[in-house]
């Protein structure tokens, strides 16, 4: 596992805002990652090629992290497919659910001054607190 820097998130957030508001300014959209990818589902969905180019750029560099830093995904935990599969349809109902994911509420919703954003990433944030606790301590799960 890596140790904590203080400079790799501090520059990581920054690039994750810098992207968030240049997207804005650019596009008049916020870069909610389920919002745009979801759209890409649907027939009548307005600049495809927008989003596709989104969705692909942190495709593409995610796996050109893991192959210039591989250290940065290790982990000790290997979920089991049904796991996977479940936590995956939780998270897809969450985001249709509060119309939104993480990414559109948390970095550009409550940036914009959203309620309905603050109440959404704070649900997330409790769940995932709840989620955690259960997992690792009522269940015995991952460490």
């Amino acid at each position: 596992m890596l140790s904590f820097s203080t400079w790799s998130p501090l520059v990581g957030g920054a690039l994750i805002g810098l992207s968030a508001s240049l997207f804005l300014l650019a596009h008049g959209r916020v870069a909610g990652i389920s919002g745009l990818f979801g759209s890409l589902l649907c027939r009548t969905s307005s600049a495809p090629l927008v989003r596709m180019t989104f969705i692909a750029g942190l495709v593409v560099g995610g796996i050109a992290l893991g192959l210039l830093l591989p250290q940065v995904f290790a982990t000790s935990w290997s979920p089991s497919l049904p796991h996977a599969l479940v936590a995956g349809l939780l998270v897809g109902v969450g985001t249709q659910l509060s119309s939104g994911c993480t990414s559109g509420h948390g970095i550009c919703g409550i940036t914009r001054g959203s309620l309905r954003s603050f109440v959404a990433t704070g649900t997330f944030m409790l769940t995932g607190f709840v989620t955690v606790f259960l997992v690792r301590h009522a269940l015995g799960g991952a460490p």
